[in-house]
Order: C-alpha cells, then sequence, then structure tokens
C-alpha cells in the first residue's frame, strides 16, 4: 500500500519529519542522520575538539594520487598497462566497482568498463572471451580483478555490453552491471539493443556464459542498483536529460525469491517497474529533486507503474507527463545502508529548474520517504559526486565528478565534509575541465582497503592507512 501526500502531511505535522532546516552545521546536525557540505577546518573544530578527517592532502611525486599523511596507495589495474590473465590489456574507462569476499583471504572486484558505442572507437575495449559476449559490436562489460597481498589477476565477466556505469553489488554475492544507453540494434553499429542490465557472478565464471540482459528491469540509460535485502525491491538510477531521467523500483513478483542467478530466470515482463512521484509536506506535488535547496528537507515518495518497460517505441522517462513523475538531472550511485538507499543527484544546470553542484538523498522503504543529506552548493570545495559508498568508519565515501580538481571525499554522520584524495592526474581547469574522473568507490569486505576507479585512462587503487571512526558532532 502506497502513503497518501494526506498521510504524509498529517505525520509531517506531529513529527517535524517534514521541516526544512537551514544554516549552520549545529542546525543541520539535529535532523537525524543528515549530513552536510562544509569546509574542512582542520586539526581541531570551532569547538575545540579534534578535526574530522585525515589531514591535508600531501602531494604524490609519482602524480597519481595525493593522499593524508600515513596513507599509501598501490595501483591495481592500470589500462593498456596491465594484462588480463588472457593476455589482452586492461580494458579502459574504468566506472562502477565492489568488492567481494574470495577464496583463501582473496578480495574479488568486478569492474565496469564505460565504453559506449562500436569497438573500433576505442583503443582498448574489453576483449570478446567466447561465451561472455552479448553483442560482438559493442565495446563495454566488465572485468573480474582478484586481489592478494603479492598478485593480482584479471578476466573477462561480461563483454559486448554498452557505456556499463555505476552498476551495483547484491546481498547474494554477484554484480548487477548497468548499461547507461538506449541504443537499438542498428543504431552506433549495435546488433541488438542495449539499455539493460546484466547479472554477473565474480566467483563463478561458468555462471557468467551466454549473457542475458534482464529486460524486468527496464531498458533505459541505466546508472545503479540496488537491492533491498529485507523487501526485495531493487531501485534504479537514470542518469539521462531531455526530460531529465527518473528514480525506479523493481518489485519481484510474488513468491520470487532472490538468488545467484534467479533473475536470469524470470520472464521479461516478471514483477512490477515503477517510478516515483514526490511530494512535500504540505501535500504539493514536488517535479524535480532540484527544488530543494536545504540538507534536511523530507519528501514523501508514491511509485507509479512504467507503461512499457523495453522502451519499444518511446522512452522509458518520456511515457509520463510532467505531473505524474518526480525528475532530476544526473541521478548517478547508490549504495544501501542504515536501512535504506543513498542515492546521488550529480549536479544540475540550466536542464533543472534549481541550479546545484551535487546532492546525496536518503531513501527509506518503511517510512516511504526521501531526506536530502548533503547538499553541494554552486561553487564550492566539491561538486559532481558521481559513485558512493557507505563507510565501515562512519558516514560516505564520495567520488567526485566535477571541474577542475577531483577528490574522493568523506561526509560524516554528524554532517561535515573532508577530503580522503585528490587525482593528481586531473590538470583540467573550471574553464578547460580534464576527463579524469574518479568513479567506482568501494570497501574490501574487511574494511582496511579503499578501493576506488580513476576513469581516463582507466586505473584502479588500493588505498591503505590509518583509517579511523568518524565522530558525530
Amino acid at each position: 500500500m502506497s502513503i497518501t501526500r494526506r498521510d504524509f502531511a498529517r505525520t509531517t505535522a506531529v513529527t517535524g519529519a517534514g521541516v526544512v532546516l537551514a544554516g549552520s552545521v549545529g542546525a543541520l546536525a539535529t535532523a537525524p542522520q543528515a549530513l552536510a557540505a562544509t569546509d574542512l577546518d582542520g586539526a581541531e573544530d570551532a569547538h575545540g575538539h579534534p578535526g574530522i578527517g585525515y589531514g591535508p592532502l600531501v602531494p604524490d611525486p609519482d602524480g597519481i594520487l595525493a593522499l593524508p599523511a600515513g596513507f599509501s596507495y598501490r595501483v591495481v589495474t592500470y589500462s593498456g598497462r596491465t594484462r588480463l590473465d588472457s593476455g589482452e590489456l586492461t580494458p579502459s574507462n574504468h566506472d562502477g566497482t565492489a568488492a567481494f569476499a574470495g577464496p583463501r583471504g582473496a578480495v574479488l572486484l568486478v569492474n565496469n568498463h564505460e565504453l559506449k558505442g562500436p569497438r573500433a572507437d576505442w583503443e582498448h575495449p574489453v576483449p570478446l572471451t567466447e561465451g561472455l559476449v552479448y553483442d560482438p559490436a559493442a565495446a563495454g562489460g566488465c572485468t573480474v580483478v582478484e586481489v592478494r597481498r603479492d598478485h593480482v589477476a584479471e578476466w573477462v565477466g561480461i563483454a559486448g555490453t554498452s557505456t556499463n556505469c555505476a552498476g551495483g553489488s547484491t546481498p547474494w554475492g554477484t554484480w548487477l552491471t548497468c548499461e547507461e544507453t538506449e541504443d537499438r540494434a542498428g543504431q552506433n553499429g549495435m546488433t541488438k539493443d542495449h539499455g539493460y542490465v546484466f547479472e554477473v557472478d565474480p566467483a563463478d565464471r561458468r555462471a557468467n556464459r551466454a549473457p542475458k540482459p534482464l529486460k524486468a528491469l527496464g531498458r533505459y540509460a541505466h546508472e545503479a542498483v540496488v537491492a533491498d535485502p529485507k523487501r526485495g525491491h531493487l531501485f534504479l538510477t537514470e542518469d539521462a536529460s531531455g526530460p531529465n531521467g527518473l528514480l525506479y523500483r523493481w518489485t519481484p513478483p510474488e513468491g520470487f525469491h532472490h538468488g545467484r542467478g534467479r533473475l536470469r530466470t524470470l520472464a521479461d515482463d516478471a514483477g512490477t517497474l515503477q517510478a516515483f512521484r514526490c511530494f512535500d509536506s504540505g501535500g504539493r506535488y514536488v517535479d524535480d529533486l532540484s527544488r530543494a535547496t536545504r540538507t534536511g528537507t523530507v519528501y514523501g515518495v508514491d511509485w507509479v507503474d512504467v507503461p512499457d518497460r523495453d522502451a519499444r517505441t518511446v522512452p522509458v522517462r518520456k511515457q509520463f507527463t510532467d505531473d505524474q513523475v518526480t525528475r532530476a538531472r544526473k541521478l548517478e550511485g547508490m549504495w544501501w545502508g542504515d536501512g535504506g538507499v543513498y542515492v546521488v543527484s550529480s549536479y544540475a544546470r540550466e536542464e533543472s529548474p534549481v541550479q546545484h553542484d551535487g546532492q546525496v538523498w536518503f531513501y527509506d522503504p518503511r517510512r516511504r520517504t526521501l531526506t536530502l543529506k548533503v547538499l553541494l552548493g554552486t561553487g564550492g570545495e566539491f561538486d559532481g559526486p558521481d559513485n558512493i559508498t557507505v563507510s565501515p568508519y562512519g558516514g560516505l565515501v564520495i567520488a567526485e565528478d566535477g571541474e577542475g580538481e577531483q577528490h574522493l571525499f568523506g561526509a560524516t554522520e554528524s554532517g561535515r565534509t573532508y577530503p580522503i584524495a585528490r587525482n593528481e592526474l586531473n590538470t583540467g581547469t573550471e574553464s578547460a575541465p580534464a576527463y579524469s574522473e574518479f568513479t567506482g568507490v568501494t570497501f574490501s569486505p574487511d574494511g582496511h582497503t579503499l578501493f576506488a576507479n580513476i576513469q581516463e585512462p582507466g586505473i584502479m587503487l588500493a588505498i591503505t592507512g590509518p583509517w579511523k571512526r568518524q565522530r558525530r558532532d
């Protein structure tokens, strides 16, 4: 049963859930789980307490990654330099990734390669490994990377897909790789329709043979996906404009139980795919997430059925009138944590009602509410949040895909942000930005290592150091 606007208005009038908080960090911190974008103060904050974060970033003599003192990094894979087990060079354009526990203490990572269009357009496409190819014309896919203390191995997980972007891990130990494209057979050299989600098993190479698109999850410009381990819903973001994209929820059919390879058994129209529709505490419809200009804003959420999930004649986001759904520009990474879904809206410009440099939202499936946790105002230290992970040390770690310098940065549970790493390869400027942003970010299962990707030229990095619990204040 969906919550109604009247129910939400009545509830928030009693609990204050719809109150918009403004101004200082102290005020923002009074909102449950609220996070706010502020600058790092240094060793101590304004109250004389120890500062957050890990201290200033030290330039890297090798020109790859600036880190705080005491931290170090290791290059895990490097496009055009490291090689797969089969001998081919590592593909380029690293994007979303997640880490899984592997055999005998190894870490298994599934790594997306965001390569769009024909293979001939790319120097290092994902190799067409026999039995693992969906469309031999497409350049993208993902690789599986096994990391041990003294050894790294890499092999193809899926090939012949396109524009594999953020993706997402599942509670049953697999990876869902997402195509951020709507190309059909005959477009951009493709021989099959694209814009789907595929499942990849990092631990069982045989399970990845004969790739099958999960058409029940829809065909659109997929970005990320997250699974609700309790209810079985899958949440999916769409990175698109003209009109802006949507947040989706897929509800499995009655009696369906998730597990390795189970999604492949579903019919193309199995379950229910819906798009979100938000309303404020007064019951007023919200047309675009950029309307929220203060951290702590809470919206109620309804879900609207998608008419044609395979978008046979009309793209999914265009099947709705502007008053039926809530839109957002650059809906990017997602991660499950704290009993709900953290969702990134990277930035909003002229295509949106209100401009900003980035938002992070939290969807609570129990309350059916969406709360603005992080808001990056224009012209701040960080801009363009992309992929995201929930940190075992508290708060979030966010990959910056912005202009000028680009960082991995943290956001504490109590409402402050701090730098973790700076991309030294990015030589762009605000007037001429370089396309070398941070993308995939994930912690190892034991929490000791943070893995992060730099998309171009395509590098996976393992970061270690004196991680500490970020305090609440």
